[in-house]
């Protein structure tokens, strides 16, 4: 058009602006109300729809106003485009980032709520995040009316020179990505590496797997290293683990009487613990006539791996306490030296005479 602007025009343009802020607030106020209502459902990806609807429709409904109030005015068909095209890019772009906001929450929803995935994983919400604002980088260019199949065909030529750079954060990112889908390793799991490192998974990157230790310090381990070690999961397949303590009385005990009171403070023990596990069966195993004791093991269940270290701290104070009362004997480990006069025999204490003798392990 080549015609002046007339009063006219500038009134149906602002007009056309004011519609547009007005529907962009009444939406807005619509979708607030929206969002309280969907905090009371159990579902949190209606959270995440109304949460991005909320900043996709205000700006769409300003986008048009502003587009109606710039087909209204007599605009020459060269300033018409580039407004249009404008508002179209701003649109895309904020679509773009609303979609990737829904598309990753809706990703965390469902890994959060199924025990068989990665529920604070960041590598799939990455990946994800990366695809949606790659796929609005592409649609803001054709937009432009810059022509994608070159760039297309440069980023594959390319493709393979960056794949060789980055060759050792592609396998991270793979190994990540294997490690999850296989279920081998969970964000909450605890587990010991061969190399020694140990504690729980706290979170699986496209690059590392960060683990916590029982001291709160955070290691730090590629995904790809992580993939190659061998490894123990203490949390799988579940997570209630047995705990065996070594213990050894005197020859001259009644191993009756000892299975029974070892029994009775398992039990106990079981029951009164936070941490343990109240319907675990107690367990006392016989197995060795030492030098000066006969050894067996106590087995004792408990919840999760941080727990083994209350569980057995109680359990030798009780046990302690419980055999000195029930005349329980539990000798020192003694030793024959050799001396110039003679011989004589020399106890050699290891903790005091009444200590239990503890060696543990943990089975999973």
């Amino acid at each position: 058009m080549n015609r002046a602007v007339t009063l006219d025009d500038l009134i149906l343009a602002g007009i056309a602006v004011a519609a547009g802020l007005v529907a962009a607030f009444l939406s807005r106020t619509l979708l607030r109300w929206l969002a309280k209502h969907a905090k009371r459902t159990r579902w949190s990806g209606d959270d995440v729809i109304v949460d991005a609807l909320r900043t996709v429709v205000p700006w769409a409904a300003i986008a048009g106003g502003a587009a109606s109030a710039a087909a209204v005015l007599p605009l020459t068909r060269t300033v018409q485009h580039h407004v249009n095209q404008t508002l179209s890019v701003l649109l895309i772009f904020v679509a773009t980032l609303s979609a990737a906001r829904v598309i990753t929450g809706l990703v965390q929803t469902v890994t959060q709520s199924r025990s068989g995935v990665a529920g604070s994983a960041t590598i799939f919400v990455n990946i994800t995040r990366i695809l949606v604002l790659a796929i609005g980088f592409l649609v803001v260019l054709q937009t432009l009316g810059i022509s994608i199949a070159p760039l297309l065909t440069a980023l594959g030529v390319g493709g393979l020179a960056v794949a060789l750079a980055l060759q050792d954060t592609l396998a991270n990112l793979f190994a990540g990505v294997h490690i999850l889908a296989s279920r081998t390793v969970q964000p909450g799991d605890y587990i010991r590496l061969s190399t020694g490192e140990e504690g729980y998974v706290e979170d699986i990157n496209w690059r590392q797997t960060t683990v916590r230790q029982l001291s709160n310090n955070l290691v730090v381990i590629p995904n790809g290293q992580l993939a190659k070690t061998n490894m123990t999961n203490f949390t799988r397949p579940e997570q209630q683990l047995t705990v065996l303590v070594q213990v050894g009385v005197g020859y001259d005990s009644d191993l009756e009487h000892v299975e029974r009171v070892t029994k009775e403070v398992v039990a106990e023990v079981m029951q009164e613990i936070t941490g343990a596990v109240p319907d675990h069966e107690p367990a006392v195993r016989f197995h060795t006539f030492g030098d000066s004791r006969i050894g067996f093991t106590v087995i004792l269940g408990v919840g999760e791996f941080s727990d083994q270290y209350r569980i057995k701290h109680e359990f030798i104070k009780r046990l302690h306490r419980r055999y000195r009362e029930e005349g329980i004997r539990i000798p020192a480990p003694t030793r024959t030296v050799a001396l110039q006069q003679g011989s004589a025999t020399i106890p050699q204490q290891r903790g005091g005479g009444d200590d239990v003798g503890v060696g543990s392990a943990v089975a999973g």
